[in-house]
This record gives structure tokens, C-alpha cells and sequence, in this order.
């Protein structure tokens, strides 16, 4: 009777523990298929072979998937199988040769029944490989995380998770995370992980913030991307990059909320968090835009107690808007300060 290639490979395996792995895998691509191969090194233990057998077969998302082998088994012996190929894959130079079988491994757990919280250590291990998870992840992702918050289950509970399979949630993963359910304009959701990352044991730091009020200030919604960067200040106790306050300013100016935006640059100041001179910029010519010629003004003052220069259209627009609703007093202080600082 012919024996199948599988027990031929195992085997080999246990009679001659000293075999070359590449030679084993040679011996079993020739005779199976892709999906077959990875079956054979998966029983035999192979995983470091993974990524080399799955390079021939290309993106996730075709089927049937390579892992779909894994099915057969008990919840726990599949994890534990998962678990065992993530450890492996660790020693495995360079790191980015193990995308491959992280996406595919991502592809196929996201799609089972249970897709969390294996698929939450998967993407840990392949952003500290240094890679990104293929695009289609991020749809799969939150459709996942959605589908078992539907249960009730806290953040930080379905956070936790990932310890009682070896691992622990940080900021990498939550990160990647938010950035799934903002693509998807899973806005709330996206927040409520923000907030219950704390109860996880992982603090946000400067991208957990970045990536929800980037998302925030593309659909224009001001009042929550502003309220999101006084947190980051007060409690967090985080600096914003001046690229994130620039793309507040610059939605409030779009809004026309011109008023909301020189708030924001005062209270940053009053924090002690430098404010740059493109969202000073901004601040001002959304001032004169919106004919607030005496708030351009008090905005241009501040602006050069930083030592900052507006451009020289910009400093003309001021001065005539405010001879122009006669505001003289304060139309010389501020040309006076354009001559103190030589412009």
C-alpha cells in the first residue's frame, strides 16, 4: 500500500533527526502541493522552513489557505500549534522573510471562529519583526474585533486576553488596532480602545494619539480631535509633533473655527508645549479669512513674542484690517513689533 507523503516525511524525521530541513522540504515540495508541503512541515515541526515554502505561493487571500490544516484540530491544540510557529519564526534572519507566514497565518485566523486573541499576537509578532501587515488585514481585523465586542466584553478584558496565550498587549498592537477601526470610520470604537489601554497595562504614547485625531480631523470632526489633544497633554502628559497640531489647526481653519483654534494654541502654550510657526500661520491667515482682524492681531503679537515673523503678505493683510475697523492703537504695536524684529 503507498504511504502518504506526510508519514513518509515524519518518518524521516524521527529516523534521522540529523537530516538537512532545505533537503526534507525539498523532498517534500517535489511531491505535494503548497498547502500539503506546509501540513508536512507543520507535523514535522519544521516551522522555520515556513517562510521559504510559502515565498512560492504569494499574497493571503487565495484558496484554500495553507494553514487551513489547522482546522482539524481542538481550539487549544491550535492555538498551541500557532503559538509554537510564532516562537519559531523568532530566530528566522531577517525578520521580514517571516511576513509571509504571518499574513497568511493572520488571513486564516481572522477568518475562523475564534479569531481573537491569537490574531492580536500575530500582528504583535510581525510589528516587531519590523513589518506591516498585508492592507487587507486591517479590514479583517476590525470586522473581527467588532464581531466579538459584540459579546459586551470591556476593552481591557478583550485586551487581556492575550495573556492567557503568553502574551501581553502594548501600544504597538493597540496602535495598529485603532488604526483598523479608524479605516474603517469605526471612530467610537477606535476612542474606546484609546481609553482602555490603561486597564490593559499598556500606556498610549505619541502614535495611539496621532493616528485617532489624524482620523478625527478627516472628517472634520473638531471638537472631539480637540478634545483628544488636551487629553493627550493633561493626562497623558504626552507633546503632540507639530505635524498633529498643525492638522488640527488647519481643520479648524477649514471649519472656520477660528476662535476654537487660537483657544487650542493657548492652551497649548499655557502647558508649556511649543506651538510652530506653521499653526501660528494658519491661525492667522484663518483670522483674516473670517475678518477677525483685531483676534489676527493679538494672535500676530503672540507669534513674535516667539521670535516668529509672519509672511510679509500676511503682516500687510494685518495692518490694513485693522486700519480698516479702527484698530489703530493696536495696528502700530504691531508694526512696531515688525520693526523691533527687523522686518
Amino acid at each position: 500500500m503507498a504511504v502518504r507523503p506526510t508519514k513518509l516525511c515524519k518518518s524521516l524525521f524521527n529516523l534521522y533527526p540529523c537530516l538537512s530541513q532545505s533537503v526534507l522540504i525539498h523532498s517534500i515540495s517535489s511531491l505535494n502541493s503548497v498547502e500539503e508541503t506546509v501540513k508536512s512541515a507543520v507535523e514535522a515541526k519544521i516551522y522555520e522552513q515556513l517562510p521559504s515554502i510559502l515565498a512560492a505561493k504569494g499574497k493571503p487571500g487565495r484558496t484554500p489557505n495553507p494553514f487551513s490544516c489547522l482546522s482539524t484540530l481542538s481550539l487549544r491544540l491550535r492555538t498551541q500549534m500557532i503559538d509554537e510557529i510564532l516562537q519559531s519564526l523568532k530566530s528566522v534572519r531577517p525578520r521580514c522573510r517571516s511576513r509571509v507566514v504571518y499574513d497568511h497565518l493572520l488571513s486564516y485566523t481572522l477568518q475562523s471562529s475564534h479569531p481573537l486573541p491569537v490574531s492580536l499576537a500575530i500582528i504583535q509578532c510581525t510589528l516587531r519583526s519590523g513589518c506591516l501587515p498585508d492592507p487587507q488585514i486591517k479590514l479583517l481585523l476590525s470586522s473581527a474585533w467588532l464581531n466579538c465586542r459584540g459579546r459586551s466584553q470591556s476593552v481591557s478584558d478583550s485586551l487581556m486576553e492575550m495573556q492567557d496565550i503568553g502574551f501581553c498587549p502594548d501600544s504597538l498592537t493597540c496602535n495598529y488596532l485603532i488604526s483598523s477601526l479608524c479605516a474603517v470610520d469605526q471612530l467610537e470604537e477606535a476612542t474606546k480602545i484609546l481609553k482602555g489601554m490603561n486597564g490593559a497595562g499598556c500606556l498610549p504614547d505619541l502614535e495611539s494619539f496621532a493616528g485617532l485625531i489624524s482620523a478625527m480631523c478627516t472628517v472634520r470632526r473638531t471638537g472631539d480631535a480637540v478634545e483628544l489633544m488636551k487629553q493627550m497633554v493633561q493626562k497623558a502628559r504626552l507633546t503632540p509633533r507639530q505635524q498633529t497640531v498643525m492638522e488640527v489647526m488647519a481643520t479648524l481653519r477649514a471649519n472656520r473655527e477660528i476662535w476654537k483654534a487660537v483657544e487650542l494654541i493657548e492652551f497649548l502654550e499655557r502647558k508649556g508645549i511649543p506651538v510652530g510657526f506653521e499653526s501660528y500661520e494658519l491661525g492667522v491667515e484663518g483670522c483674516l479669512e473670517c475678518c477677525e482682524y483685531v483676534l489676527a492681531g493679538k494672535v500676530v503679537v503672540a507669534m513674535t513674542e516667539r521670535g516668529f515673523i509672519p509672511y510679509i503678505r500676511v503682516r500687510q493683510k494685518v495692518i490694513e484690517g485693522l486700519v480698516k475697523v479702527d484698530e489703530f492703537k493696536l495696528a502700530y504695536s504691531v508694526r512696531e513689533r515688525f520693526a523691533e524684529l527687523g522686518s
